[in-house]
């Protein structure tokens, strides 16, 4: 029996909510709608970059995207020549201790959403993906000085009753990340939400605390670890960053002290024995990686 990322022990086979031990999972983030301060789409790339991720393939953004919403960006190559970098999607692969990665790093489509989750998830099944787990973030009143909440849903009964996950109960408008999730789902593939909540009086990005927050989360679900040493650094200058300017304006300052005050009180419960418990075997987990 082996450890369960996501705390507790693990069924015997190993499965979890990352679905069999080594099994292919993909990991995806769309910039827009989705993804305050950038949070969820600076994840990916980070994870891109600290695996070495190759690129499988690249979405013909032409059905997709609206260029007068998403427009193209002039810039100038190496050689000094002038080039187009057009709005788009991309999918990346990348080995990780024995075990296949696909990475979705891409901008929220203008239109023809089903197809453009069918291209991905087509990709996904014929490289034997059993998981998606989407990565997003939304501005709420949260203090930038704890640490940033991070829910995890999903649309899979099963998958929330045997792994303590709780099902999606939202009902409103949704962006890409939740259609990609209802159509894994229609095709039998299991899926797990991310949701960081970002600080909304500090709604510019980056925000690499937040980006920092989903990745811990990603980690403790699936026992897949990046370097992540530079992005704590930068996050802990971001909060610094934050501290000197609610420092200066003592309105903020005071709406602050407020929202700690609330973040704590609800935080409370939380401190039980069953709770440090999960805390200290993350902690050991990870120091036996």
């Amino acid at each position: 029996m082996t450890d369960d990322p996501a705390g507790g022990r693990a069924h015997p086979d190993g499965d979890g909510p990352a679905g069999a031990a080594g099994a292919p999972l993909l990991v995806a983030a769309f910039r827009g709608w989705n993804d305050a301060a950038d949070s969820a789409s600076d994840a990916v790339t980070h994870l891109a970059e600290s695996w070495g991720a190759d690129v499988l393939a690249e979405l013909d953004p032409e059905p997709y995207y609206d260029f007068q919403v998403n427009r193209p960006e002039a810039v100038i190559g190496e050689d000094g020549s002038r080039e187009l970098v057009w709005p788009g999607t991309r999918v990346l692969r990348a080995e990780v201790h024995g075990r296949t990665v696909l990475l979705v790093d891409g901008t929220e489509p203008s239109t023809r959403w089903r197809s453009f989750c069918g291209e991905i998830l087509a990709l996904a099944a014929a490289h034997g993906v059993q998981r998606v787990f989407t990565l997003a973030a939304l501005l709420t009143d949260v203090p930038h000085t704890r640490p940033i909440p991070v829910s995890v849903t999903t649309q899979d009964v099963a998958t929330a009753e045997r792994w303590g996950l709780e099902v999606s109960t939202y009902e409103g408008p949704t962006g890409i990340v939740g259609v990609l999730q209802h159509e894994a789902a229609r095709l039998g593939v299991g899926g797990v939400s991310l949701w960081a909540a970002v600080p909304h009086y500090v709604a510019q990005p980056p925000n690499p605390k937040a980006s920092l927050a989903l990745l811990s989360r990603l980690e403790d679900l699936t026992g897949l670890a990046s370097p992540s040493a530079d992005l704590g650094e930068e996050a802990e200058a971001w909060q610094r960053g934050v501290d000197e300017l609610a420092a200066d304006d003592e309105e903020i300052a005071e709406y602050v002290e407020q929202l700690e005050q609330a973040r704590d009180t609800a935080d409370l419960p939380e401190a039980s024995g069953e709770a440090i418990a999960r805390e200290f075997e993350k902690y050991l987990r990870r120091r036996e990686r």
